[in-house]
């Protein structure tokens, strides 16, 4: 049998021990009743002040009443949480997905961070248009038509008109110094081209790496206000197939097709440690293209400004990085991961690498020209 003290710390452990009182065995033996009324009402007026400070807290307040809140207005839900059936026995109807039938087993569908690889076949674009269309989202598009690179905008928005976000709000952001060249191209309802005059440049190269200064510039203009994700594109290029809302995210960016299949030693980084863009030979995920990357328009703008004061700083010790802007960029997504990945499907050289089987759909292709002719003029 237990001892006497023993028994009572027993006791007064146990479930509902002698109703709303604790009693507490004294060293005598005899127990001090402990009545726990007093601390039952503390810990609701805590609980009561504390509810109080979460709505009335400005954080909260951006967080339920916000345009990027759970709710929007007076209690209704935010477009931007979407809600794909409004009652019970409506919404969309589509092929269930299997958990144990991978989407696709012939290709990496996700990074080692989590973040989805896309490819044809991993994706449902009914339920994502539905998604972002009840967010009524705008996409920004950026390129730059510099020179005699002009000529190919006519293609650009004729085929982005055809593949590129449709059935949603677009905006061409067209940065050239000649802007009475800028073709005029039927657009759809909900899109429009606006054309911002900036300056040549002597070499192509600078053309390159001055394009991370200016979208960094703009985002602050006006691309913070007219737009939620920004696309930032190279105008020699034709959209060829779909191009759509799959590829939105906060941060993502493009598999070089030259080096999908590559090695790390053997991607093509800056490999000198006096650059900003420095990568060793032992480090690196993916190599990314230069020629299509974005995400929001905050974090679009992160990633412009840093590269273009990593290369401001490689300038004041006279290093030009190798692949100039997207030596930059990559190392920028090797320190700051992508939320998506997107596959070669969306940039790619149909006259330099042919159609190999991996590759479903061809989405955004090179269009074929003389580089000295054009970069030159």
């Amino acid at each position: 049998m237990l001892p006497r003290p023993e028994r009572a710390r027993l006791h007064a452990l146990s479930p509902g021990a002698r109703g709303s009182s604790l009693y507490i065995p004294s060293r005598n033996g005899k127990s001090k009743c402990c009545s726990l009324r007093p601390l039952t009402f503390l810990l609701a007026t805590c609980i009561l002040v504390f509810i109080g400070w979460w709505t009335v807290h400005p954080r909260t307040r951006l967080l339920n009443n916000g345009p990027g809140g759970l709710f929007h207005g007076a209690g209704a839900l935010n477009p931007r949480i979407p809600v794909l059936a409004a009652r019970p026995g409506e919404g969309m109807v589509y092929a269930q997905p299997k958990v144990l039938t991978p989407s696709r087993k012939d290709v990496l569908v996700l990074t080692p961070w989590l973040a989805p690889i896309i490819w044809e076949g991993t994706f449902n674009i009914d339920i994502l248009n539905e998604q972002f269309r009840l967010q009524n989202v705008t996409v920004g598009l950026t390129v730059f038509a510099i020179k005699k690179y002009v000529v190919f905008l006519k293609l650009f928005l004729e085929t982005a008109e055809e593949h590129f976000m449709v059935g949603h709000n677009v905006n061409y952001y067209i940065f050239t110094d000649r802007p009475a060249d800028v073709p005029q191209v039927p657009l759809r309802p909900g899109r429009r081209v606006v054309v911002l005059q900036v300056p040549g440049a002597a070499r192509w190269q600078d053309v390159s790496m001055s394009r991370m200064e200016m979208i960094s510039s703009f985002c602050a203009q006006r691309f913070l206000r007219e737009v939620d994700f920004l696309v930032c594109a190279d105008s020699d290029m034709r959209f060829s197939d779909h191009v759509g809302v799959e590829i939105l995210s906060p941060l993502f960016g493009t598999l070089h097709p030259g080096f999908y299949g590559a090695a790390r030693e053997a991607f093509t980084y800056e490999r000198r440690p006096q650059s900003q863009a420095y990568i060793p030979r032992d480090q690196g995920d993916f190599y990314y293209m230069g020629a299509f990357f974005g995400g929001s328009v905050p974090e679009v703008q992160r990633l412009t400004e840093a590269c273009h004061q990593a290369m401001l700083a490689d300038r004041a010790h006279g290093i030009e990085a190798v692949w100039h802007d997207e030596s930059h960029l990559n190392r920028y997504l090797l320190d700051r991961k992508p939320t998506k990945v997107l596959s070669p499907e969306y940039m790619w050289d149909e006259q330099l690498l042919g159609r190999p089987p991996v590759m479903k759909k061809l989405r955004f292709l090179a269009v074929p020209k003389n580089h000295q002719k054009i970069r030159n003029r």
